[in-house]
């Protein structure tokens, strides 16, 4: 692997933009934060919203041109990018505890668009989302525990998450196995840098025996616990080497209760929650996609004919939409692209943002 060349955490992907950051507390409790890059006022706020282990960070990687700086570049100069629950930039992800996508859907969304829009004393935002990220806020915005979205980017999958064969496997069996044959409660692509003979380190190592496509041991880790590939979420050919290289500071260690909630709704063949005796989520519904008759948003699926997370999720989810609206959602087939390189990808500002900032003008408040 390459000497590290980007700091953790960094900044330097955007440039001449004013950049401050806005932290807010849910009313679960928890401490999150917003990130702003603004070059001038703005009608057309922007969120930018992560999956579950990265962060804002697959938003801003200075690598390549990444999409707040070509949205910034492209007319929509005040861009938001959350740091919710399940960043890789805090502790949630590996504390003990019964995670779902209802804690996003009901307390983090809310309170980031509340932050925001306490800022630009705007009410109208448009929202690009990615992964579980994705998933949430589509919860969210069904539910009814949001609203104001003037246009929502899904990226992977929304409200019928599918997963192939293999992961479907590893989802139905893998969180109990984990824990209590094998003792882990956290999965973590740095694993094999822990100490030697450990059970994180084993498995990493067991891993990559099945993947010799690269020598990245984080990447064989990520594809293990994501998807079915040599390798899962991405191409390598769309990655910067750089970006391949530092792949586990995009994607960081995760415990396995979000899998949980993503397996009933595997199950279920569309979004549910997870627990509808749960108190604290009473104000949303049990079942989502009936809900969804509800979203007047206009939506733009994102799907990679490459996915090998999600398959054709973002396919089936805008069928269904579409339904009720046959007219109000939009969907672009990435050609080559799989899960998370509509993101990531070195090429992405030329093959796939066009297409989103297509979608974004067509929908501002100014068009």
């Amino acid at each position: 692997m390459a000497q590290q060349s980007i700091p953790r955490f960094s900044l330097e992907g955007v440039s001449d933009a004013e950049i401050s950051h806005h932290p807010f507390t849910t009313e679960d409790g928890l401490s999150l934060s917003l990130t702003r890059f603004r070059r001038a006022q703005c009608a057309d706020p922007v969120l930018l919203v992560h999956g579950l282990t990265s962060a804002s960070d697959i938003f801003i990687m200075p690598e390549h041109r990444n999409l707040t700086s070509y949205l910034l570049d492209h007319g929509f100069s005040d861009v938001w990018a959350l740091d919710s629950r399940m960043s890789n930039r805090f502790p949630y992800n590996t504390e003990p505890g019964r995670h779902s996508l209802d804690d996003l859907a009901r307390f983090d969304y809310p309170a980031a668009l509340a932050e925001l829009r306490r800022h630009t004393g705007l009410r109208a935002v448009h929202v690009i989302a990615h992964c579980l990220g994705s998933v949430a806020f589509s919860m969210s915005l069904a539910g009814g525990a949001i609203a104001g979205i003037r246009s929502f980017v899904a990226n992977s999958a929304a409200l019928t998450p599918r997963l192939t064969t293999w992961p479907r496997w590893k989802l139905q069996y893998g969180p109990e196995l984990l824990e209590h044959a094998i003792g882990l409660s956290v999965l973590d692509p740095r694993a094999r840098t822990g100490r030697p003979f450990t059970a994180g380190w084993a498995l990493s190592r067991l891993i990559s025996l099945a993947h010799q496509e690269c020598d990245n041991a984080a990447c064989h880790m990520i594809s293990f616990m994501w998807g079915s590939g040599w390798p899962a979420l991405y191409s390598h050919e769309k990655l910067d080497p750089v970006t391949h290289d530092r792949i586990a500071d995009l994607l960081g260690p995760s415990g396995l209760g979000y899998l949980r909630h993503v397996r009933k709704m595997v199950q279920a063949g569309h979004a549910v929650k997870y627990d509808p005796r749960d108190p604290r989520h009473a104000s949303l519904p049990d079942d989502y996609l009936t809900d969804a008759v509800q979203i007047d948003t206009p939506i733009l699926f994102l799907a990679g004919d490459q996915n090998h997370v999600f398959g054709d999720s973002n396919v089936i989810c805008h069928r269904e939409l579409s339904r009720n609206a046959p007219d109000r959602h939009e969907l672009a087939v990435l050609p080559g692209y799989g899960h998370l390189d509509p993101i990531i990808g070195k090429d992405a500002d030329r093959e796939v943002f066009p297409r989103v900032l297509d979608f974004l003008r067509r929908r501002a408040v100014a068009a």
